[in-house]
């Protein structure tokens, strides 16, 4: 009897993940005609799991993420397409129809799939997490990815992207509570900071102050995470933190050096951070309170006076 030919090999990195993995390979029971799961040494029901959906499973050394794995799992598929996922990751039935599609469509090599978080169980729309665009589909050694922690992976041919619609994006439940969060960012903020430690970064005073207000700024006021309500506060001060994590990491990985805090570097630092989000604040301010005409030229003059005198 011949054997069935393989268009389409999902491919997942697991660890302890008994209670997402479920749902992910139901989504994609009768979509791919291969599953790969990369086990990295769960001690949970993950392999049972897999195995109960007649995955091939195969065992990785254990890491504290995923990417060193990825390439090892794409070296196991035989697909002529793969689709990669984390196992908190699953397809609506539109997107695989969809991407079904594209499997005949020889001017494709890799699709840019848009990806919904669910955080804290809500959908954020804004926040910097959506449309969260993921190249997840693609011809077999078109995409190859990189070992450092959230790198793009490296592409060849031509690329394809989908709608940043409901139907055809990828469900993320991503942070379910705080302590998912802080759980994650402590173990994302060590290696991180361990690779600028390798590449003999050299801390700056800005690094503590600055950076977290930055990221504060990008994520609530640039891309809009007020309009995610008390999600969007809250996890934008959880962004913030976690980078400021990092670079409290690489201070106690350079031997916590008892350094003197140099008064003038500090005192710029923070007026730097006040004059940046004095100014994204007097945007939103004048976004959200356009019709109050007193209002918006108080929170003008104030920036002013911030903008004037943030170098004295």
């Amino acid at each position: 009897m011949p054997t069935k030919k393989i268009l389409i090999s999902a491919v997942i990195n697991v660890r302890n993940e008994a209670d997402n993995l479920k749902k992910c390979l139901r989504s994609i029971k009768n979509f791919a005609d291969e599953i790969i799961v990369v086990d990295m040494h769960s001690t949970d029901d993950s392999v049972k799991i897999a195995e109960s959906y007649k995955a091939k499973v195969f065992s990785y050394k254990q890491m504290s993420y995923v990417e060193p794995a990825r390439n090892f799992g794409l070296s196991k598929a035989l697909g002529k397409w793969i689709l990669l996922l984390d196992p908190d990751e699953y397809l609506s039935k539109e997107l695989k129809a969809e991407l079904k599609k594209i499997t005949a469509r020889e001017s494709v090599d890799f699709v840019k799939i848009a990806r919904k978080n669910i955080i804290f169980g809500k959908w954020i729309r804004h926040s910097n997490f959506w449309p969260d665009y993921l190249i997840r589909f693609f011809r077999k050694n078109s995409v190859t990815w990189k070992k450092e922690i959230h790198s793009q992976p490296e592409t060849t041919g031509n690329s394809l992207t989908l709608p940043d619609t409901d139907q055809l994006s990828i469900r993320h439940n991503n942070y379910q509570s705080i302590t998912d969060f802080v759980i994650r960012a402590l173990r994302y903020s060590n290696i991180q900071a361990q690779e600028l430690f390798d590449s003999d970064y050299k801390l700056r005073t800005s690094d503590f102050i600055l950076k977290p207000i930055q990221e504060f700024n990008s994520r609530f006021f640039v891309s809009e995470g007020y309009k995610d309500g008390w999600h969007g506060l809250i996890l934008c001060l959880l962004q913030s933190f976690a980078i400021f994590l990092i670079y409290a990491r690489l201070w106690e990985k350079q031997s916590s050096q008892d350094k003197a805090l140099s008064k003038d570097s500090f005192v710029s630092a923070v007026q730097e951070s006040i004059f940046e989000f004095s100014f994204w604040f007097s945007k939103y301010f004048t976004k959200e309170y356009s019709s109050n005409l007193l209002k918006n030229f108080l929170i003008k003059t104030r920036h002013f006076l911030s903008r004037i005198t943030k170098n004295f």
